[in-house]
């Protein structure tokens, strides 16, 4: 067989040593807890004779697996293989590779087991309290100027308390690029209100000249918001198009008011299909997988749910009381807000797939409406002051029902991402934090 057939790769090794400053029952629970095996194949592990705990990987991947079971007090080795670059990859040891302790496996597929790795968000309201209070105070003081560094404040908190698989997320932006963008925007506005009072005519040339500028805008601050988030030390990005933009805000909105509202779950989905297949992660694009009839089932269960509280309501104030009416009203309303806030988040998240992993929402309706109501009453009777325990509440539980399914190792995902965006630019252009999500 001829030299070109042959890549250089490399293996861990384990002989059952343990570092200085750990236990051996500590190393034992550290490795169990990283591959996931049983107290019988950890006993052999630490057997004393050499074994093959991964094999075939590239020289980076090698080294983060050395780097992970090092911090779990195991004395590993890195030694070069040679295999044939056309044999698939295939491990020769029966263990499973690292993950974080908290992942635990799921179910299989052609590519290999998903292990669920769920986010959590560790902040508190107290600690959110003393940033929220100075942000406020600060913008009054400065007429406005500092909310955007109230803005890259508050993100950073939220961003850096949400993990996933040990590591936080992060957010990037420079509060001196949303301010440029904000100064850009009010004198844009001040122009418009000044054309109003002296030329009507002019005002309206204004805003239909504006109406083309919409999408570039939608697609700037969706660019901006994740080039500026990243994971890892891995930044997220935005690719989807202007045309695509367009398609979003006017043509499928025009239709859908055309047909009768019959096109709304599509227009959904097209809106769902322009943020998640739009994303990247690095130079891994996101993608949804989605059929239409999801969104029209989702939409027409919605619509009967609807039906059925209004007729109930209808006949309890026609034959019972207007008092019993109103209640039944408000209840299915209610119940109407959770089914939406719950499912269009948990329809979004369980349809995008990120390579071979995916994701898990599991957000349930009766919860969100509980934290909605009593947040928004604890925050009236508090006069505002309860607003960052609120937010903080909200978060926790959207973490705690969401998670990804990680397709082998996303430490190896990690590396390969790092390695192929290093050379990327990472000019982020102007800022345009306008709020438009998919959720």
């Amino acid at each position: 067989m001829t030299k070109e057939l042959y890549n250089e790769l490399y293996q861990i090794t384990f002989a059952g040593q343990i570092l200085d400053g750990f236990s051996e029952a500590e190393v034992r629970d550290n490795v169990k807890a990283l591959f996931r095996i049983s107290d019988e194949r950890t006993a052999s592990l630490f057997s004393g004779a050499p074994q093959t705990l991964k094999s075939r990987l590239s020289l980076a991947d090698a080294q983060i697996y050395h780097e992970r079971l090092t911090k779990a007090g195991a004395q590993v080795q890195i030694s070069a293989q040679t295999a044939p670059a056309a044999t698939p990859e295939r491990d020769t040891g029966t263990a499973p590779p690292p993950a974080s302790p908290e992942s635990r496996q799921r179910n299989t597929d052609a590519t290999g087991p998903l292990q669920e790795t769920p986010l959590e968000f560790t902040g508190s309201g107290r600690e959110y309290f003393g940033i929220w209070i100075v942000n406020i105070l600060l913008t009054i003081v400065t007429l406005g100027i500092y909310s955007a560094w109230a803005t890259v404040r508050n993100n950073q908190y939220f961003y850096g308390n949400t993990r996933m698989d040990g590591a936080s997320f992060q957010y990037l932006a420079s509060p001196i690029t949303i301010l440029k963008g904000r100064l850009i925007a009010l004198a844009v506005l001040v122009a418009y209100v000044v054309l109003s009072d002296l030329y009507v005519e002019a005002a309206v040339v204004f805003a239909i000249v504006f109406i083309p500028l919409v999408p570039w805008i939608m697609v700037r601050s969706l660019r901006f918001n994740a080039v500026n988030s990243a994971y890892r030390n891995i930044r997220f990005g935005f690719q989807g198009s202007y045309g695509q933009a367009f398609m979003v805000a006017f043509v499928w909105p025009l239709l859908n008011l055309l047909t009768l509202l019959l096109l709304t779950p599509l227009v959904m989905k097209k809106t769902h299909e322009f943020i998640a297949n739009g994303s990247c992660y690095g130079t891994t694009e996101f993608q949804l997988k989605a059929e239409t009839g999801m969104y029209y089932r989702f939409f027409g269960k919605g619509l009967l749910i609807a039906i059925a509280f209004g007729v109930a309501a209808f006949l309890a104030m026609r034959y019972v009381g207007f008092t019993v009416g109103s209640i039944i009203a408000a209840v299915g309303y209610l119940t109407l807000f959770g089914y939406f806030m719950a499912g269009i988040a948990n329809l979004f998240l369980n349809s995008v797939h990120l390579d071979s992993h995916n994701f898990e929402s599991r957000l349930q309706p009766p919860q969100m409406v509980w934290i909605f109501l009593s947040n928004s009453f604890l925050v009236v009777i508090t006069l505002g002051l309860f607003t960052p325990w609120a937010k903080v509440r909200m978060a926790r539980y959207r973490a705690a029902c969401t998670s990804m399914l990680v397709s082998g190792d996303l430490n190896h995902f990690v590396a390969a991402e790092q390695n192929r965006t290093s050379a990327l630019g990472q000019e982020l252009g102007d800022a345009f934090d306008v709020d438009f999500a998919a959720i």
